[in-house]
This record gives C-alpha cells, sequence and structure tokens, in this order.
C-alpha cells in the first residue's frame, strides 16, 4: 500500500485493507482447505498421469505431498510471524525486495488465470461425457460468462458457496473410496472378479515404464496441488487467523493421504492401470467399469462442480491480487476501487477477460489444450512456491540473528525442509524443459519476465517511491 494510503487509512481510523468483509469463519476456512486440496488436476489430470506412470503415480502424489506439506509449514510460519494482506507477495518484498514483491503478486495473479483456464477446459471435457456433440470451446465460452456473473459477490457468500462445493467434493471422494473398498472386500460388481490389490504389481509391475516415466509425472501432480496456498489467503480474512489457519495446515497430511493417496490407490485396486487414458477422469471410468452407470454420471458432475469451483475461486484471487497490486503502486490505480458489493469488481472482470484466452484455445488445440495451461500453471506456481520457501530461509536467519521476532507457529526443522523442498521444485522445473510438451510453458515465462521488467522500469521511471523497500507493517493475528 503506498505511504499516502496507509497515513489516509490511519487518520480515518481504518485497518489497511479496509472495504473487505473479515467474515469467514472456521467452518468455512477449513472446508476450503480441504477443497483447495482437491481439483482438477486430480479429478481429470490423474488420467493421462496414470497412463504414464501406472501404479507408481500413488507414490509420485505422496511424495509431492510431503513437500507440499513443508512448503505449507513454511507458508504457516511466515502468516504467523506477520498477518497481512497479500500473503507470500508481501513477505518476497520484504525478504527479497520490491522487484520480487511485484513479479511474485503478478505471477501468483497469472497462476490463478491460466488455472482459470484450465478448470473451464476439464468442464468443457466433463460435460463431452453428456454432450458429445457440443464443441468444447462452446461449453467454456458459457461456463466463463456464468461464473463470471456469480463470482461478483461478497466475501461471505463467496465462503460459503466454496464450502458447499468443496462439501460437495469431499463427500463423493469418501463415497468413491468407501464403494471402493466394497467392491474390494465383497467382489460385488462387475468389477468384483477382477478387483484386487495385486493389480498395483501384477501388470509389468508397480514402473511399468520405468522409474523415468514415473518422475515425468511430477509436473502433473504438482499442478494437482495448485492452490493449497489459497488456504494463506484466506485465513487472512477469517474471524481468528490465529486458530483457523495452523489446524488448516497442519491437517493437510491426512488430507493428502486420503484424497490422494488412498484415492488412486483404491481405484487402482479396482480397476487395472492399463484400462485408464488421457483425457478420461479416472474416478468416471472406475465407476463404468464397476457397472454403476448412474454412479459414473453422478461422480462426472461431481468433478464438474470440483472444476466450477476452482475457476470460481481463481476469479476471486485474482481480482483481489489485482488490488493489492494497485495499492501497492505496481498496477493501475482503478483496480483498487471496490463495487457496491465490497468486490474487486474492475480487477475480476479484467482477470475473467485474460481467461478468455482459454476458449481460444479450446478452439484451436482442444485435445492440447488442457496440457499447455496446466504447464504454465505449474511453472507459475512453483515460483511462488519458490519464494514462500526462501522467503522463509531468510525469515529464519534473522529470527537466529536476533532481528525478527520469532512466530508463533514454527516450522519443524527449522529451514532444513524449505531447502530439500526448493532442491526438489527445481528438479521438477528440469523435468519440465526436458518435456518437449511441456518446455513450451518456459518460454511462456521467459516472455512473462522480460514483460514484467519491462513494466518495472517504467514504473521506477515514472515513481521511484514504489520500487524503495519499505519496512513491513506488523498487524495483530485474529
Amino acid at each position: 500500500m503506498t505511504s499516502a494510503q496507509v497515513e489516509k487509512d490511519v487518520e480515518n481510523g481504518k485497518a489497511p485493507e479496509e472495504g473487505y468483509e473479515r467474515g469467514l469463519g472456521s467452518r468455512q476456512v477449513q472446508m476450503i482447505a480441504i477443497g483447495g486440496a482437491v481439483g482438477v488436476g486430480l479429478f481429470l489430470g490423474a488420467g493421462a498421469n496414470i497412463a504414464k506412470a501406472g501404479p507408481s503415480l500413488i507414490f509420485m502424489y505422496a511424495l509431492a505431498g510431503v513437500i507440499i506439506f513443508f512448503i505449507m509449514r513454511a507458508l504457516g510460519e511466515l502468516l504467523l510471524y506477520r498477518p497481512v494482506s497479500g500473503s507470500f507477495a508481501e513477505y518476497s518484498r520484504e525478504f527479497l525486495g520490491p522487484f520480487f514483491g511485484y513479479f511474485t503478486a503478478w505471477t501468483y495473479w497469472l497462476m490463478w488465470v491460466v488455472t482459470g483456464m484450465a478448470e473451464l477446459t476439464a468442464a468443457a471435457i466433463y460435460v463431452n461425457y453428456w454432450f458429445p456433440a457440443v464443441s468444447q470451446w462452446v461449453t467454456a465460452l458459457a461456463f466463463l460468462v456464468i461464473l463470471f456473473v456469480a463470482n461478483l459477490i461478497s466475501v461471505k457468500l463467496f465462503g460459503e458457496i466454496e464450502f458447499w462445493f468443496s462439501m460437495v467434493k469431499v463427500t463423493a471422494l469418501i463415497g468413491m473410496i468407501v464403494i471402493g473398498l466394497g467392491v474390494l472386500t465383497f467382489g460385488f460388481s462387475s468389477a468384483g472378479d477382477t478387483a484386487s490389490v495385486a493389480n498395483l504389481w501384477q501388470f509389468d509391475g508397480f514402473f511399468p515404464k520405468g522409474i523415468g516415466s514415473s518422475l515425468m509425472t511430477l509436473q502433473g501432480v504438482m499442478f494437482a496441488y495448485l492452490a493449497v496456498e489459497l488456504v494463506g489467503v484466506t485465513a487472512g480474512e477469517s474471524e481468528n487467523p490465529e486458530k483457523t489457519l495452523p489446524k488448516a495446515i497442519n491437517t493437510l497430511p491426512w488430507r493428502i493421504a486420503l484424497f490422494y493417496v488412498g484415492a488412486l490407490t483404491v481405484i487402482l485396486c479396482v480397476v487395472k492401470w492399463t484400462e485408464f487414458a488421457p483425457g478420461v477422469s479416472p474416478f468416471v471410468e472406475a465407476f463404468a467399469k464397476i457397472g454403476i452407470p448412474a454412479g459414473a454420471g453422478i461422480v462426472n458432475f461431481v468433478v464438474l462442480t470440483a472444476a466450477l469451483s476452482s475457476c470460481n475461486s481463481g476469479m476471486y484471487s485474482t481480482g483481489r491480487m489485482l488490488r493489492t497490486l494497485a495499492d501497492n503502486g505496481e498496477a493501475p490505480k482503478a483496480f483498487s476501487r471496490l463495487s457496491a458489493s465490497k468486490t474487486p469488481a474492475l480487477g475480476i472482470t479484467v482477470s475473467v477477460a485474460f481467461m478468455g484466452i482459454g476458449v481460444v484455445l479450446n478452439y484451436v488445440v482442444p485435445e492440447k489444450a488442457f496440457g499447455y495451461v496446466t504447464s504454465v500453471a505449474t511453472a507459475a506456481g512453483i515460483w511462488t512456491w519458490l519464494m514462500i520457501l526462501i522467503s522463509h530461509v531468510l525469515y529464519r536467519r534473522a529470527v537466529d540473528a536476533g532481528r525478527l521476532p520469532a512466530s508463533s507457529f514454527p516450522a519443524p526443522g527449522g529451514a532444513k525442509f524449505s531447502y530439500v523442498a526448493i532442491a526438489f521444485l527445481l528438479f521438477v522445473t528440469g523435468l519440465i524443459a526436458y518435456d518437449p510438451d511441456s518446455r513450451v510453458c518456459l518460454y511462456v515465462m521467459a516472455g512473462w519476465t522480460l514483460a514484467l521488467a519491462a513494466g518495472w522500469f517504467a514504473l521506477k521511471a515514472r515513481d521511484p517511491r514504489v520500487t524503495e523497500r519499505r519496512e513491513p507493517r506488523f498487524e495483530k493475528a485474529g
């Protein structure tokens, strides 16, 4: 936020982010946290990854899940050290310098825009299950318009809508696991005769296409975990972040174990991995193989809901991020204005316009649209996670040196696991560079970097104060 805005807020006795509703209760934050870990990357992306890696995909999700927990504990420590609107962008600004805060905020905006494209693509694919004659781009456009209109709501209503969206996803996943375990245990349904835990290794082993092929799925697996950090943003608007945030982060391991590792393990035991194909949700396919056609249709509806839920969250997040950038003088001032319903309507509108590129991709290259946008979103997400981890390392150094106060929610092992997570993310970036299909995202990111660098120099020429390092503003948690 600019110094003039801060002074005006203080003069009026207002909080720096005055205007937003702080109406997210613990119930909503917890369910948003759970729903954030369950999205289109699992429901749709897992189909292509099973075809590439077979049962070893279970191990890849578990491995990536451990790294995600390290990232979230690092973010949690930072958030309880200084709970601030802007979250990881603000920590990048504080510990690495103003340019990194600017770059991270804009890149997180990009991540959600392209994630929105991926969700629209997935939603179009799900509708194709019922209406194969309808073109993907038509469906994607229809959902884009509907969600744009629905997104201009209050924070409290947003939280309630996301609560029920997440409830649908979580309930459905638990139901799938229970039914799958029933098939394995009692042998009912048309898949009962072939369902077996041995399906995990009987068909060319646990790593049927080699460890190298399994590792190449990590980029898709990491995409599945995008949005888990959203709980840090929403918890900043919760009624009691000091209680809700640690609880939401500490329950992440069991959410990953149940919804990713558990669900995939059950599915791959019920149906052998060779029967799954790219572009088809493994959950829909599993129910079809079990012989419950209505069940497959229900699951398809659930995963459609999941995609629309994530896209809705993306619209909400991008509008907020543009407002944060505008408050820091790093985006047009018009983005800082709120509508009568207390939403950053202009920021949402501009973000939705960019999400419309996804509709164009669905028209031009419908068979490759999902792969393109997920790779770009993953690259942007990896940058965001790296900034969280590097900021955490620098924060811990400052704490050890006595320059900053310790957080009430310290990460286990100090900064050690942050170093492990940094190495892992750099390894995944190397895999992206090696894969010719996903390598395009690095070209996009290179162009994005040049564009942001040019924008930074333009900002500096217009108002040098925008690019100066500022002392952090401490805010009371809760």
